[in-house]
């Protein structure tokens, strides 16, 4: 008797079990960005508050958090910790696998990730969240075999709050939807003209003064209309740590913009003795290349420098610290006797000539420190600006740029690129008319977006390695509110992030907008303002494609 009904318990124990699975299908399948490898296997993993997870790893800590709180959410309960034996998800280390790869194997019985360090664990949770689905009341995992890694080391998002304070809140939100797309990279433009939005606490006043304006240029360049509103706000140290450790919880580094020596009228409305002019001026209201550089021939102006980035040092564990270096105009250089004393006794032959060696001063102050400076490809010393009528004569450096920069490419023919790589130059390339998020949906479409490639073409392979990654700028000129910004930034932040991660050779744009849709579904649960007509201009563009 004992053994006739424990053979039909088991016989209605897998009669339950099969009810709540099922073999899911290839285009059930939607995870972004796209694995690298993912084999689909039979059945599916059914998930239950019942369940419990293993950890045995401080490595594993960050994300067995994040899945705890995911499956919460999913399931309204905690899943507890248990030994290996005993979980039905567990994480294992493996050391052969890279610091951001990991390979998820889930079972009709079991879910295991397996990686080397805590990014790579990160990463997985990512995955496997996305592959969640709920069936009649039933949570399933699709049976698969995913074994994955990054293309590019540097997947960057870059927000610009120079120009317009976007808070707190809203930074957390970009963070965390670039976590879930594994984009580890946020790159914070926190200093330029329009707007001083970080405290230091040496100098007050660049708060004080620099991070607030009288009025804002409104609906585009030169439109001669303004908002009639002040605008400000800056995050206090203690809120940058908050954000800085929020990131680094989701394997983001935060890599601040301190921009040197132009785009600096918000520091010298706060300490005019900062510009080379001499004047007193007030943080501007129009948008563009403004009023004075830094002059860096004063030895107080270098002391202020080192200051500040000595404050961010404290703030940002970041390796790399960006220091802009773009569109610098020459010409109030160029009319200032000091400078021009300056530039001769030291034998410097141009304007160019003379931003370089400041560079490359900053750069070794910054390399003393332990860090590595970035910067726009103007660093180079290379006039790529001829189409601005103040920057078509300008000469170009014959200073070499310090080899330990990383050249931040957005401008300027792709030769140039080219040239930087083979002469062993790290490259991010965020070409402009590839990643600017700023720039309209006719302008970059999403399918553009998804097809850039940031290695040049003709690049010789031996090179590729210099080619860090890429990112997608959202500069805020003309994006005012949180809304606009979502607009502009959703979905081609998916696209990039894809592009980032995927190998060229493993990228398929209609599984992407497969996998999109399902994305979007996400946004919408979250208010995200997307855009929502790629579809329609899409259409559009082959329609006249097909028309010529």
């Amino acid at each position: 008797m004992k053994f006739i009904f424990l053979t039909l318990l088991g016989l209605l124990t897998l009669t339950n079990c099969t009810a709540q699975t099922k073999t899911f299908t290839a285009s059930e399948i939607a995870v972004l960005p796209q694995p690298n490898s993912l084999e689909l296997q039979e059945g599916s993993f059914t998930l239950n508050a019942d369940q419990s997870i293993s950890a045995s790893h401080d490595l594993q800590k960050t994300a067995v958090a994040d899945l705890q709180a995911y499956l919460k959410e999913t399931l309204g309960k905690n899943l507890k910790s248990s030994d290996a034996k005993k979980a039905s998800i567990t994480f294992d280390l493996n050391t052969n696998l890279g610091p951001e790869a990991y390979e998820l194997t889930v079972t009709p019985k079991h879910i295991n990730i397996a990686a080397s360090a805590a990014a790579g664990y990160y990463y997985g949770v990512q995955t496997l969240k996305q592959l969640v689905s709920t069936e009649n009341n039933t949570v399933l995992v699709p049976s698969v075999t995913v074994k994955d890694s990054p293309r590019f080391r540097w997947r960057a998002f870059m927000l610009d709050e120079a120009r317009y304070f976007h808070g707190e809140a809203f930074v957390k939100q970009m963070l965390d939807q670039m976590a879930l797309l594994k984009m580890n990279t946020f790159h914070w433009h926190l200093v330029d003209d329009a707007g001083w939005r970080i405290e230091i606490k040496k100098y007050p006043k660049l708060t004080e003064v620099g991070a607030f304006r009288k009025d804002t240029e409104i609906e585009t360049w030169k439109s001669g209309k303004t908002s009639g509103e002040p605008h400000g706000g800056f995050y206090t140290q203690e809120q940058i740590k908050d954000i800085v450790a929020y990131a680094a919880a989701r394997n983001i580094n935060v890599v601040p913009e301190f921009e040197m020596p132009g785009h600096a009228s918000a520091a010298i409305a706060s300490y005019t003795w900062l510009g080379t002019a001499g004047k007193a001026i007030e943080v501007p209201v129009t948008f563009g290349r403004l009023y004075d550089n830094y002059d860096v021939t004063k030895p107080e102006v270098i002391t202020f420098i080192q200051d500040v980035l000595n404050e961010l040092f404290e703030l940002f564990p970041s390796e790399v610290i960006h220091i802009g270096g773009d569109e610098v105009g020459y010409e109030v250089w160029e009319k200032s006797a000091s400078v021009q004393k300056y530039m001769k006794e030291h034998n410097i032959k141009s304007p160019a000539d003379l931003q370089i060696q400041f560079t490359n001063n900053v750069s070794k102050f910054i390399e003393s420190n332990g860090r590595r400076m970035m910067g726009w490809n103007e660093i180079l010393g290379k006039n790529i600006h001829a189409d601005f009528a103040e920057k078509k004569n300008d000469a170009e450096a014959e200073t070499e740029l310090a080899k330990n920069a990383i050249v931040h490419f957005w401008k300027g023919d792709l030769a140039l690129l080219t040239e930087a790589a083979k002469n062993g130059y790290s490259i991010v390339n965020s070409i402009h008319n590839r990643t600017y998020l700023d720039y309209s949906h006719n302008s970059i479409s999403l399918r553009k977006a998804y097809e850039f490639d940031p290695i040049p073409e003709g690049l010789n392979a031996q090179y590729h390695d210099n080619i860090y990654g890429t990112g997608c700028q959202m500069w805020s000129e003309w994006t005012p509110t949180n809304a606009d910004v979502e607009r502009q930034a959703f979905p081609r932040i998916a696209a990039f992030a894809e592009v980032g991660w995927t190998n060229f050779d493993n990228k398929d744009y209609d599984s992407f907008k497969v996998a999109l849709k399902k994305m979007q579904q996400h946004w919408d649960s979250l208010g995200i303002n997307y855009f929502k007509d790629s579809d329609k201009l899409e259409a559009e563009e082959k329609a006249k494609a097909e028309k010529k």
